[in-house]
């Protein structure tokens, strides 16, 4: 039996309209046609959604026998791939952005100490250090949080978050003070400052996580009520 077929077949199963189906995958229904068709072929993930919405297992969807195209298997190894090259692209935006505002505020501080902010330390410290960074570093944490293809290592980047924000105030605040003072004294990094860009990173990521979660709980917990109908 061709993957068309069998697609069809759960649907049916399912007891769910071509229509149906394609409002609860997300697409539409022409290309449910063309699916069960043979016209064209499921990625890795409308599968995965076929499998909770049909409430069939992978293995029953996928498992192949002499009918079903060799093709169709090269093209969920593509669609993979795809995937996974959208992943990193959506983990290099997301830690690019947090970089570059980080970037900025260091060039934006020492353009104040060539005489653009000089005598305003104090709001620029609040607005860098208080807001602007702070800001950035939740919300890019949160969407890392977000995304489940981070798995458990989206805690890893606390540590990131905690060394970049430490490393900002060592290159601006601390730096600046020993060069006013001819380098008499050395600053250490202020170990503070890590524990509060960790902090606003796990409550970024936390927060994330549980938003995903409950977007996924949200999406099973349809499925389940459609194909229960």
């Amino acid at each position: 039996m061709e993957i068309g077929s069998k697609i069809r077949n759960a649907r049916n199963e399912a007891g769910l309209t071509q229509e149906k189906a394609a409002e609860e995958l997300g697409v539409t229904r022409q290309t449910i046609s063309n699916w069960e068709n043979n016209k064209s072929y499921p990625d890795i993930i409308s599968v995965v959604k076929m499998s909770d919405l049909y409430s069939i297992s992978l293995d029953a969807l996928l498992k192949e026998d002499k009918d079903m195209k060799s093709t169709y298997l090269e093209h969920l190894e593509e669609s993979t791939n795809v995937v996974k090259s959208q992943t990193r692209k959506s983990r290099i935006i997301t830690i690019g952005i947090y970089i570059v505002a980080w970037v900025l505020l260091i060039v934006l501080f020492w353009l104040g100490e060539g005489g653009i902010l000089t005598g305003n330390e104090m709001g620029y410290s609040f607005l860098a250090f208080y807001l602007i960074l702070p800001v950035v570093t939740v919300v890019t944490a949160f969407f890392i949080g977000r995304d489940q293809m981070w798995g458990a290592s989206k805690w890893l980047m606390v540590i990131f978050y905690g060394i970049m924000y430490m490393l900002a105030e060592y290159a601006t605040f601390s730096l600046s003070n020993m060069l006013h003072n001819e380098y008499s004294h050395f600053n250490l990094p202020g170990f503070g400052m890590f524990f509060a860009g960790a902090v606003m990173a796990a409550i970024g990521i936390g927060t994330g996580l549980l938003a995903g979660n409950a977007a996924a709980k949200k999406n099973r917990e349809k499925s389940t009520d459609t194909t229960g109908v």
